[in-house]
């Protein structure tokens, strides 16, 4: 009896070490997205120098990487439903690592273009599967703090670049002509481990039992550490049933319109908390209140601390506290941030207050939206099409993007015109804090908890039937 009990706690930790590892490997995914999305911040004046940039072509560099998301995030959830996640997450690494390496080659502006959207499809694509990943490996008890391991890469991913564009500037020299370029190629080393490791990881078990492959599915729970592999795969293969039976499912029908529609209002929502306006625009923001360039980047620094430290947070409660009571609190904490900087930036006061309130911002989305977000959108979705619901959620985050991301500097004016960017940037953010009020009354009447249930039973719980 004591040996039973001794090799199944030897077992159960082997499972555990191996579930967070592989959650750590898929979430390299998201670290490159982060790294990826920001990297290119230290560049941005050399680039518009050397080719000689508008102001128009210069925000077309920086988004070109975003227009590839879209492409990577609408075509990703197929390949992964036909490939499997494990060779798809590899696949992606190469689309990092090409694009790191054809930037440092790249030969003139539209080379550089062309490079930096390859990143995209990747970050795209990874925005898609990594947290797919892991929240199909994970059990139901862990699965909040795993997929949460994927923002939490992000925000370190930000961090990296940010750290690793000094860095070259320091080594090299800011005014070096070749800087830029080796900005560009620090990311092929993590991009290099995350096409090596992703082939080392067990395949999706919910992958293999669509494939039915029932018996290397019950292998791989058993791998994980998870209770009770047999009835896990049952449970799966009956939520899968129709998809075996008739074939391919299509996203678009009537049974999984509420699962896609409360996947879609988390995804939208992600966006229309104004995270990108602050995020892109902070030192801009800072400017407009009154700061001068320095002081500007040095409360840039304090902003990312901030989205660092309330992720971890997140991640510390995210499975006691639940997924709708972090988006509830949130969006408290969102409405008081946002009208204080609509306030601040109406008043045109400065000083402590404006970063007050952009901590507010960030830190609200850190602890809420960003944490909960990747977690949500994938329980949220039935088994049968969860690949290419999460690619249609992506895809609209990634639209959304875009739009706050090319509309806020547009609504706000020129941060050069202080006084007139402090009038027109109040309604911005008053725009944001009633978009917050709208997701707490959706979020409270319409969401429900998803902490600690299987994802079958979240299926059944949401009335889709085979």
């Amino acid at each position: 009896m004591d040996a039973s009990i001794s090799q199944n706690l030897t077992r159960q930790t082997h499972g555990g070490t191996l579930l967070l590892t592989s959650a750590i490997i898929a979430a390299l995914g998201s670290f490159l997205f982060g790294f990826d999305t920001a990297v290119i911040s230290g560049t941005t004046e050399r680039l518009q120098e050397l080719y000689s940039l508008s102001n128009v072509l210069k925000g077309l560099t920086v988004a070109s990487a975003l227009i590839g998301t879209l492409f990577g995030a609408f075509l990703v959830g197929r390949i992964a439903d036909r490939w499997g996640r494990r060779p798809v997450l590899a696949f992606l690494a190469v689309f990092y690592l090409v694009s790191a390496l054809g930037c440092v080659v790249a030969w003139d502006w539209w080379s550089l273009l062309f490079f930096r959207w390859l990143g995209g499809i990747g970050v795209g694509g990874a925005s898609v599967v990594s947290p797919m990943y892991i929240t199909e490996i994970a059990p139901s008890r862990r699965r909040g703090l795993l997929v949460a391991v994927s923002q939490l890469n992000i925000v370190v991913g930000i961090l990296a670049a940010y750290f690793s564009n000094y860095f070259v500037a320091r080594v090299m020299g800011a005014e070096h002509p070749d800087a830029w370029r080796w900005m560009f190629a620090i990311e092929a080393f993590p991009a290099a481990a995350f096409l090596i490791a992703s082939l080392r990881i067990p395949e999706s078990p919910r992958w293999l039992v669509k494939q039915a492959r029932r018996t290397e599915a019950e292998q791989v729970l058993a791998r994980f550490g998870h209770e009770n592999p047999a009835g896990e795969v049952a449970d799966i293969s009956e939520s899968l049933a129709s998809e075996l039976s008739q074939g391919h499912q299509r996203l678009l029908q009537r049974k999984y319109l509420k699962p896609l529609l409360l996947a879609g209002m988390i995804a939208a929502f992600n966006q229309l908390d104004g995270i990108n306006a602050v995020i892109y625009y902070t030192t801009d923001i800072f400017r407009m209140a009154g700061m001068d360039k320095t002081s500007a980047l040095k409360q840039s620094v304090m902003i990312g601390m901030t989205n660092l430290v309330m992720t971890v947070l997140a991640m510390a409660v995210i499975d006691r506290a639940g997924r709708k009571s972090l988006l509830l609190a949130g969006s408290v904490t969102f409405v008081l941030s946002h009208a204080l900087a609509a306030w601040v930036f109406h008043t045109h006061a400065q000083g402590w207050i404006v970063l007050v309130a952009m901590m507010g911002i960030v830190g609200s989305h850190a602890y809420s939206q960003g944490a909960v977000v990747w977690v949500c959108i994938n329980e949220l979705l039935p088994n049968a099409v969860r690949a290419a619901g999460s690619a249609a959620s992506c895809f609209l985050i990634w639209l959304l993007c875009i739009g706050v991301t090319w509309g806020f500097p547009v609504v706000a004016g020129k941060p050069d015109d202080q006084a007139a960017a402090g009038t027109s940037a109040a309604p911005a953010f008053a725009f944001f804090a009633i978009m917050m009020v709208v997701q707490f009354v959706l979020v409270w009447k319409y969401l429900p908890e998803t902490k600690g249930v299987s994802l079958e039973e979240l299926q059944k719980r949401l009335g889709v039937e085979d």
